[in-house]
This record gives C-alpha cells, structure tokens and sequence, in this order.
C-alpha cells in the first residue's frame, strides 16, 4: 500500500477500516478497564500512565505531565523514537479527552466504575480507547508514513478545562501541527453513523457567580430586614427575559441558573443568597453582550428591593468551528467506509460545548460525532446520566475514521495540488 499519493483514498479507507475492526476486542478491553477506574479533571494519573506505557511499547516519543496530566505522542514519519523530522515533512494530530465525571454511576454493569462517586458519564473512555487503537495501527505503517502523527491525550475537557493549558505548553508545536481531528461518541446518533457539521459545531460557553446581598432578620419581620431570598428568586425569573425578550429571537443563546443556595432556618429571613449559572451563545456579538445585560438585570432588581449585588463573570470556551476541507475529509472518509446514508450533517450547532475549540483556533481541523445510541442494547440514555453507556461496536467506526483521516490529510498536505 502506498500511503502518498491521494488517489490511494479507497485503499487507505480499506486499511483503516480492516486494521480497526481487527483491534476491536483490544479496544473494547481498553474502554472497560478505563471506564472501571475513572479519574476527574487533571488527577487522571492512571489513564494518563497508561496511556504513556503503551505509546512507549509501541516505539513512539512520549511526553508526559504536559498542561497537568496530559500525555503527547509523536510518531515520526519514517522512523521510530528519536528519529528526526526532515524538512518539508509535515506533522497531523489527533486528540482524545480523558477525564470522568463527578456522577455515582447506576449501569449496573460488569465493568461499572469502581470509584465511588466518579463515572466516564460523557464517553471518555471511549474517546482514550480510539487514540489507543489510532496509535497501534498507524504505528505499524511508520516506515510508509507520508508525515508526522501528534497523539493527544487530554485532561480536564470537562472543567477546568485542559486543551488550553495543553496549547501553552507547547503541544502544537515542535514540529508545527498543520491540521487536528478530534472525536466524540455522541448518544444522539446511532451506532454505525458518523456526525458532522461544516461551520460552528459547537456554542461558546461562559460561567457566573452572583451574591445577592441583603439584611438578615426574623421571619415574623420582614419590614425590618432586605430578603435575599426574595430578591434572589426576582433575579432568577427577571434573568431568562434577557435570551427571550432582549435578544434576536433567531440568536441562539442559553441562559441557566444551576445553584441557588442560601438561608439558615425557617424562621430566619437570609441576608446572603448565592447563584451560580452558564451561558451559551453562538455569536461573539451577543456573547460579549450578555455580562452587560446581567449587570444591569441585577443592578435594577437589587436597587428595587434595597439590596445589593456581585457578578463574577467568566468566559469559558469558544465556540467550536470546523475547518471546511478536514470536515469534507471525514465526510468523505465515513461515507466509503460505512457508506454515505451513515454520514449525518446535523442541522444546528449543539448549545453544549467543547474546549478542542481552542485547538481549532491555532490549527485548522475538525470535531466530528461517533454514533453510539443503540436501544436493542439498552444504550438510550444521554450524557452525563447516571446510566450512560455507549455500544462499544462504535469504537473501531471511531478509531478507523481516525486512522483514513491522518493518512489522507498528511497525504494531502505532501500533495498541495492533489484532490480528493
């Protein structure tokens, strides 16, 4: 098989295909044993040894402790570790996510979490399986590879957020990454389908804090005191008219109040009440518009009532935009694997979020979905519950689209004047 020239694209889709499904018990082992041990966000020591210890088996340079837990593979055209990258070769990087979710897990299953109060809730697990398996196969074909593979395992997606340290230490650098794919098993697709979307994929994501302040005082009194409860829950009520009544109704925008917490006894009128919340958006312009819009929400309700107020503002990640020829590629790439009615373009952005956003803005590259709902299996239910599971026939789709995606891209990048 040759791996340069772009007119090898049914070939090389053969390969990834035939290479992934050979690795499926090894990656359905993977995925248990990680899904049994999960870690939180940047204390994913186990994943992140095992995930170093094989790319080490496999004759690959490794980095470890990069951005916190994060692991870097290098697998360099032609050669194995240590070997040096020649002018003009150019260097592709995949990216897996690896921490779980603070959730006591309720499967049931075999394989269930073994950590008390900690799950892969959101497909993780899954995501470090498919690098692994990437890693193997394309590892076995180093000396016919036409560039450089990064493989990036990644800590913290879920919070505090891990792709941006990662970036500041340098991971898209030396050698320069010119195009990035990431993966995500997604519970709204089916198993066998593959999802794409040119453009945004994903909304941006900010966070809030609020203190409204008020004067303590005695339930049977009321007059004499300022009741943060009260002025809280107009706050609460008063906020969701800023998406429906202030902002363009065809303007995409989340705002959600997720805690409110305050009061000490049921007599006691409480001077302190505490939201937190999000907010997601898929214009800068509102974006930008929406801690404005807050403060004076509150600034009006607590001015009202007497009360007083803070807002801690946070941005959080940006919106996730694909780059138009890397998402083409895995549409391309999906559909002479599985066939083109399993390649599904969603016709909306999801207003949840991804921190690979801050991969895509220093290097051009695309997020794509792995369908894994299957409901014969059980497998129905969304991410982050408690019963989340994904059908593990999935993970070789993942990891051969992976695979076709790298080589076609490095392929592409020694061909500036090929196409597909």
């Amino acid at each position: 098989m040759s791996l340069g020239n772009p007119r090898d694209f049914k070939e090389i889709c053969r390969f990834a295909k035939e290479e992934a499904l050979r690795l499926e018990d090894q990656l359905r082992t993977w995925r248990r044993d990680l899904h049994m041990h999960p870690e939180l966000g940047l204390r994913e020591h186990r994943t992140s040894a095992l995930a170093a210890a094989h790319l080490q088996s496999l004759g690959i340079e490794v980095q470890t402790g990069v951005g916190g837990t994060g692991v870097v593979g290098l697998l360099r055209a032609g050669g194995g570790a240590g070997g040096s990258a020649g002018a003009g070769e150019h260097t592709v990087a995949l990216r897996a996510d690896m921490d779980a979710l603070p959730i006591q897990e309720a499967t049931g299953a075999p394989y269930a979490s073994q950590a008390p109060g900690v799950m892969h809730a959101c497909g993780h697990d899954g995501h470090v399986a498919m690098l692994l398996g990437a890693a193997t196969i394309l590892a076995g074909v180093r000396e016919a590879l036409p560039g450089n593979v990064k493989f990036i395992f990644q800590p913290a997606e879920e919070s505090p957020g891990g792709a941006r340290p990662m970036i500041e230490a340098g991971v898209l650098a030396n050698p320069p990454v010119e195009a990035i794919f990431g993966a995500h098993l997604w519970a709204e697709l089916p198993t066998g389908t593959v999802g794409i979307r040119h453009g945004t994929m994903m909304a941006a994501v900010d966070q809030f804090r609020i203190l409204i302040k008020g004067e303590g005082g005695h339930g049977a009194a009321p007059h004499q005191a300022v009741d943060a409860i009260c002025v809280a829950a107009q706050a609460v009520l008063s906020l969701q008219t800023i998406a429906s009544r202030q902002i363009d109704p065809l303007e995409p925008v989340v705002l959600t109040i997720g805690t409110m917490n305050g009061g000490y006894r049921h007599n006691v009128i409480a001077d302190r009440v505490e939201l937190t919340g999000t907010v997601r958006t898929l214009s800068e312009k509102v974006r930008e518009e929406m801690p404005v819009r807050i403060e004076r929400t509150l600034r009006g309700i607590t001015e009202a009532s007497g009360a007083g107020y803070e807002l801690a503002y946070e941005r959080v990640y940006p919106e996730t935009i694909n780059a138009p020829e890397p998402t083409r590629l895995v549409a391309d790439v999906a559909a002479e694997m599985f066939g083109k009615g399993r390649v599904v373009e969603t016709k909306a952005p999801e207003m949840g979020s991804e921190d690979f956003s801050f991969f895509l803005k220093e290097a051009p590259g695309t997020f794509f979905m792995v369908g894994i709902a299957n409901p014969e299996k059980g497998i129905i239910h969304p991410h982050h519950h408690p019963a989340f599971d994904i059908d593990e026939n999935a993970l070789a789709i993942g990891t051969a689209v992976e695979v076709a995606a790298v080589l076609i891209q490095l392929s592409l990048l020694g061909h500036s004047s090929g196409n597909l």
